[in-house]
């Protein structure tokens, strides 16, 4: 197979995969070390930068990656994660599945947006996992998602283990 057989067969692989692009990165950690850390001072947890402050340690997790490959700046991410479009959809199907109402009150809206794309991240990133079964989402995809879709008070629940 000729470089450039090879170079459209990764680009293939990854448009019909997209989250193998984080295998593909990981494997270039290991061989050249672990992304530099990020330089904010006291935030010894954070290698991307793009972090904000969370409530526990346990949700203090960062993407790992270095400032340019940060998972929340990732167009994928934008696709899955911040698209009204193709979240949407997803909350048609979820409440058809769950014979849940639409949202009514207000910031309902954005609430379940949020919840859409946080589903869709851990799904993107580790596939289906069953019930109890939960994983923390780094700070700067939880608040590019924030961001996003806001809560009119700015209250947010923030990661509940499973039970």
């Amino acid at each position: 197979m000729t470089l450039e057989e090879h170079r459209e067969l990764t680009s293939q692989l990854l448009e019909r995969q997209p989250g193998l692009v984080f295998d593909t990165l990981a494997m270039y950690q290991r061989r050249h070390g672990a992304p530099p850390f990020a330089g904010v001072p006291g935030v010894p947890w954070c290698t991307c930068g793009n972090f904000r402050d969370m409530p526990t340690d346990l949700e203090r997790k960062c993407c790992g990656q270095d400032p340019k490959n940060c998972v929340s700046l990732l167009p994928h991410f934008s696709q899955y994660c911040l698209t009204e479009g193709f979240l949407h959809i997803h909350r048609q199907y979820r409440e058809d599945i769950t014979v849940l109402g639409q949202a009514s009150g207000p910031g309902d809206d954005n609430r379940e947006y949020r919840y859409a794309a946080y589903r869709h991240f851990i799904y993107w990133q580790h596939g289906s996992l069953g019930q109890g079964n939960r994983r923390v989402i780094p700070s700067c995809c939880v608040w590019r998602i924030r961001d996003r879709f806001p809560d009119p008070q700015g209250h947010y629940t923030g990661f509940v283990p499973g039970i």
